[in-house]
C-alpha cells in the first residue's frame, strides 16, 4: 500500500516508512556478503581478495543505476506530494527509458572492457584469474539490478517501502541456499558464487517489477499514453543526472582506494574484502534511513510543508547520531569476532588488519551518518548539485589523502584508514555551513506543475 509521507506524527511516519528500507538493504548486502563469508571459509584467500575486488567494482556500477533510480525517486515523490498523477505517469516513463538504455550502455562497455577493468585494479596472478572468472558471470547480472532499484524507487516514492523489502528477502534467502550448493555441491568456485547471486538478483528485480505493474494501474503507462514526453526526459536528467554523478563519484573514490589496497598485498586485500563487509552492514541503516528521509523531505517539498519539512530533520538528526554511536560501539568491541566469521582464526595477520580498519572507521560512524542524511536532503529540496560537491570533498579528500599518508612508512596502509574519516568530516563542515548560510531559501519548492506545459504537445 503506499503512504502519504505529508500526514501523521513526524517521527512515527518516517520511521516507520524507513524501517522496511533498512531491512531490505541489509538483505541486499546479503548477496555479496554470502559469496564473501563462504568464498573467504571454503576457497582460500586469494578467491576471498578477488570477491573482493569485485564487490568494490559492482558497488561502482550500482551506484550508477542506484543515482539514477534515487533522482527519479525524488521527482516521483513531489509529484506525489502535489497530487499530480499525470506528470507522475510521464515521469515514470520517461525515467524507464532513460534508465534502461543507461544499462544497456553499462552491460556493453563492462563485457568489452573487462581487462582495462582488472588492471585497472592492479590485480595480478591467481587473483585476476579469479576476478576475471567472477566478473564474467556478475556482469550479467546488471539488467536486474536496474529493474530491481527503479521499481523500488517507484514505489517507495508513493510511501511503499514494504514490497521491496519482500521481494530482497527471498531472493535473499535463495542466494545464500544456492551459494551453498554451488559451491560446494557443485563445486563451481567463485563463478558458482557468482551464478547464485546473479539469479537471486533476476528474481528480485523480476519480481518486483512485475509486482509494481499489477498493483499500481495509477503508476502505469497504457496504449494511447505511451509518449516520451521532452521535458519529462529533462526533469528526470536534471535530477537524475547529478544524483547518478554523486553516486559515482563515492563508489569511483572507493574503486580507486580499491586498487592502492591491492597495491599492499593478498594479506591486506583479503582484510579489506572483509572489513568493508563489516563496514557496510553496520552503516547501511543509516544510509537507507537517510533515503527514506529525503523521500519524506521531497513529498513534504511538494505539498509545500515547510514546518514538517524542518522538524523532520531535527528529529532524523537525534535518531542517525544516535544509531551511530551505538553501532560504533559494538564494532569497537566486537571487531575481532566479526572478521573471524569471514576469515579462519588461524589467518591472524588478515583479522588484525581487519580490526584496525574497523576500529578506524568505527569511531567516526556519526561523521558518515550525517553525511548521508546530508546528502538525502539537499537532493529532496532540489538542490542535488549540492550532494556532489559534498561527495567530491568527501571522496577526493579520502583518495588524495589515501595515497599521499600511505607513502608515509610510519603509516603505510593505515594511512589509507584514516583519510576515510577525516573525508567524512571535512564535507559535514561545508554541508552545514551551506545549510545554515541558504536555510531561509532551502524549503521553498521549485519543482511545481507547470498548467501551460500540461497542454504542450507531446513527442
Amino acid at each position: 500500500m503506499d503512504r502519504d509521507l505529508t500526514r501523521g506524527p513526524v517521527m512515527r511516519t518516517m520511521l516507520l516508512f524507513a524501517v522496511p528500507m533498512i531491512l531490505g538493504n541489509l538483505l541486499q548486502q546479503c548477496y555479496n556478503v554470502a559469496d564473501t563469508l563462504i568464498v573467504g571459509r571454503f576457497l582460500g584467500a586469494d578467491a576471498l581478495a578477488a570477491v573482493g575486488s569485485a564487490f568494490t567494482l559492482m558497488n561502482f556500477l550500482t551506484s550508477i543505476l542506484l543515482g539514477l533510480s534515487l533522482g527519479s525517486g525524488t521527482v516521483f515523490s513531489i509529484c506525489f506530494g502535489q497530487r499530480d498523477q499525470a506528470r507522475l505517469r510521464e515521469s515514470v516513463y520517461a525515467s524507464f527509458a532513460l534508465l534502461a538504455a543507461v544499462t544497456v550502455a553499462l552491460n556493453v562497455l563492462v563485457f568489452a572492457l573487462t581487462e582495462q577493468i582488472l588492471d585497472f585494479l592492479r590485480v595480478t596472478g591467481t587473483v585476476r584469474e579469479l576476478l576475471r572468472e567472477y566478473l564474467v558471470v556478475i556482469f550479467a547480472g546488471l539488467p536486474a539490478i536496474f529493474l530491481y532499484n527503479y521499481f523500488a524507487a517507484m514505489l517507495r516514492s508513493v510511501g511503499n517501502s514494504t514490497a521491496p523489502l519482500v521481494f530482497l528477502a527471498v531472493s535473499a534467502g535463495m542466494n545464500i541456499g544456492l551459494d551453498l550448493w554451488f559451491v560446494l555441491g557443485l563445486k563451481r568456485g567463485v563463478a558458482g558464487a557468482a551464478e547464485a547471486t546473479v539469479i537471486s538478483q533476476y528474481v528480485s528485480g523480476v519480481g518486483i517489477a512485475v509486482y509494481a505493474l499489477k498493483n499500481f494501474p495509477g503508476l502505469r503507462v497504457k496504449g494511447e499514453r505511451v509518449r516520451l514526453r521532452l521535458a519529462r526526459v529533462r526533469e528526470i536528467a536534471s535530477f537524475s543526472a547529478l544524483t547518478c554523478v554523486q553516486q559515482s563519484i563515492m563508489n569511483f573514490g572507493i574503486l580507486t582506494v580499491q586498487g592502492l589496497v591491492n597495491s599492499f598485498g593478498t594479506t591486506v586485500t583479503a582484510a579489506f574484502a572483509a572489513a568493508v563487509k563489516i563496514d557496510a552492514f553496520a552503516y547501511m541503516p543509516v544510509q537507507d534511513f537517510g533515503n527514506a528521509f529525503s523521500t519524506f523531505i521531497a513529498q513534504n517539498y511538494g505539498a509545500g510543508e515547510k514546518e514538517r519539512m524542518r522538524a523532520g530533520l531535527r528529529g532524523a538528526v537525534k535518531a542517525a547520531v544516535l544509531f551511530c554511536l551505538v553501532v560504533s560501539a559494538v564494532i569497537w568491541l566486537l571487531g575481532e569476532p566479526l572478521m573471524a566469521l569471514f576469515i579462519d582464526a588461524g589467518e591472524t595477520a588478515i583479522i588484525a588488519e581487519g580490526v584496525r580498519y574497523l576500529r578506524i572507521e568505527g569511531a567516526f560512524y556519526c561523521g558518515i551518518g550525517c553525511l548521508f542524511l546530508l546528502y538525502g536532503l539537499y537532493r529532496a529540496l532540489g538542490r542535488p548539485g549540492m550532494s556532489v560537491v559534498l561527495t567530491v570533498i568527501s571522496l577526493g579528500t579520502r583518495v588524495a589523502l589515501a595515497y599521499a599518508l600511505s607513502a608515509v612508512p610510519a603509516l603505510g596502509v593505515t594511512g589509507i584508514w584514516w583519510s576515510v574519516p577525516i573525508g567524512w568530516l571535512l564535507a559535514d563542515a561545508v554541508g552545514l555551513v551551506y545549510y545554515r548560510a541558504h536555510k531561509s531559501r532551502l524549503y521553498s519548492p521549485s519543482v511545481r506543475a507547470d498548467p501551460a506545459e500540461a497542454s504542450a504537445s507531446h513527442m
